[in-house]
């Protein structure tokens, strides 16, 4: 344990921050905890877990509450507007192989309950705010809230806040501006009724308009459903930015003549209180640190969805700063650049995208999804297994230090 009791504060509960605030805490530092919501987000898609980030979890004395919660997906079907399986690609069951379904396949709201079950009596929570105002000097960070906490001087501040993270706004200023990276698709999410066609295989459609509906088994009686649409329509912008029944009702708009189920997820849409819209987006930063601030997560590196990897990056990045902060002895300097020198492969590699993507996976045309239709025919399991694993992102992964952790974490 580290003799050197800094003082941190998390901006953001979510895989990172709740991951993070364990680790800091096994690691001697006093850990604060702020989220703008009023409780850990119980929303979330479908996320899996890879490669090392798997070892984080186990780490933390989390695999086997983690497990026994899964969704139970055992693949993803590619489907027409009959219903006819058009590929189909089974589970990954090693963890090793880079394909659609891992696993490890759980909810996002229910690994983020996990994860902060095992550290909510470890750190200090504020929940319902958030930070307004940054002010570094040589010593410390002086915090301002924006919901009437007190303002509190830190020693460090670590941003966990996602795709559009106030932390990186604050703190890194010029720095900040473009590292947003759009892929021009919007996405959103929502739970729905079981319908008489789900089952434990998720299933993918296409429509013609860079369409794509999508339906995943959940382990709490319903199905998780998705539309996504491939478009820089200003509609689309604006939408984002407003509230959620502006939200629902523009994709109610853009997917009543889509066909295949349609009718019944738009319907399912309407009544669902879980529902959110993100734009696909990948955040591309050329340093992780400023001064006494950090990034971790999605705030940092975000991958996008369609990667994959975005929850396996989180945990990773979450650990190795950790560490190396108790490494260096709360020498944050040392640590930042040490834990972004680890990092940034991994990153480099998880950021990795098929050439097109995700626009080749969303045609245009009923020509450019007949051409889809029959590549996925063409492509059995091991094959498009063999083929993402040689050149996607579980390609390199990342060998994590070992930082001394295991022996503290046991359950």
């Amino acid at each position: 344990m580290s003799d050197t009791k800094l003082n941190i504060l998390i901006s953001g509960s979510g895989i990172a921050g709740a991951t993070a605030a364990f680790y800091l805490h096994q690691s001697g530092f006093n850990v604060t905890v702020v989220e703008r919501a009023p409780s850990v987000r119980p929303q979330g898609q479908n996320i899996d877990v890879r490669g090392a980030g798997v070892r984080v979890i186990r780490e933390m004395g989390a695999e086997d509450t983690v497990r026994a919660n899964l969704t139970g997906e055992i693949g993803m079907r590619f489907v027409d507007a009959n219903n006819v399986v058009r590929g189909e690609f089974a589970a990954d069951q090693s963890g090793q192989t880079q394909t659609f379904t891992s696993d490890i396949e759980i909810l996002r709201g229910t690994l983020a309950k996990v994860l902060y079950d095992r550290v909510k009596d470890k750190a200090e929570w504020i929940f319902g705010d958030y930070i307004s105002e940054i002010e570094q000097s040589d010593e410390k960070v002086h915090v301002t809230f924006a919901k009437g906490a007190p303002p509190r001087d830190f020693d460090l501040i670590i941003g966990a806040d996602g795709l559009f993270s106030q932390t990186r706004s604050l703190a890194f200023e010029e720095r900040n501006k473009d590292v947003v990276k759009s892929l021009g698709q919007f996405m959103a999410y929502f739970a729905i009724p079981k319908g008489d066609t789900d089952s434990e295989w998720s299933r993918w459609y296409n429509a013609p308009g860079g369409r794509v509906i999508m339906t995943r088994p959940d382990n709490m009686g319903g199905t998780r459903a998705f539309t996504g649409i491939m478009s820089e329509d200003q509609k689309l912008h604006e939408a984002a930015r407003g509230t959620m029944q502006q939200q629902k009702d523009l994709m109610r708009e853009l997917f009543a003549d889509a066909g295949w189920e349609a009718d019944r997820v738009l319907e399912g849409m309407v009544d669902s209180e879980d529902f959110y819209m993100q734009q696909t987006a990948q955040v591309k930063m050329p340093i992780w640190s400023s001064g006494r601030v950090a990034l971790i997560g999605d705030a940092a590196y975000c991958p996008s969805p369609i990667s994959g990897m975005g929850t396996s990056v989180a945990l990773c990045g979450a650990y190795v700063l950790a560490g190396e902060l108790k490494k260096h002895q709360g020498d944050y300097r040392t640590a930042f650049a040490e834990y972004e020198r680890i990092l940034r492969p991994y990153v480099t590699k998880a950021q990795w995208l098929l050439p097109g993507a995700p626009g080749f996976a969303v045609p245009q045309t009923k020509w450019g999804i007949s051409i889809l239709n029959g590549f996925l025919s063409f492509f059995t399991w091991s094959k498009l297994g063999v083929l993402l694993t040689k050149f996607g992102p579980l390609a390199s992964g990342i060998d994590l230090p070992d930082y001394g952790f295991g022996d503290s974490t046991k359950e």
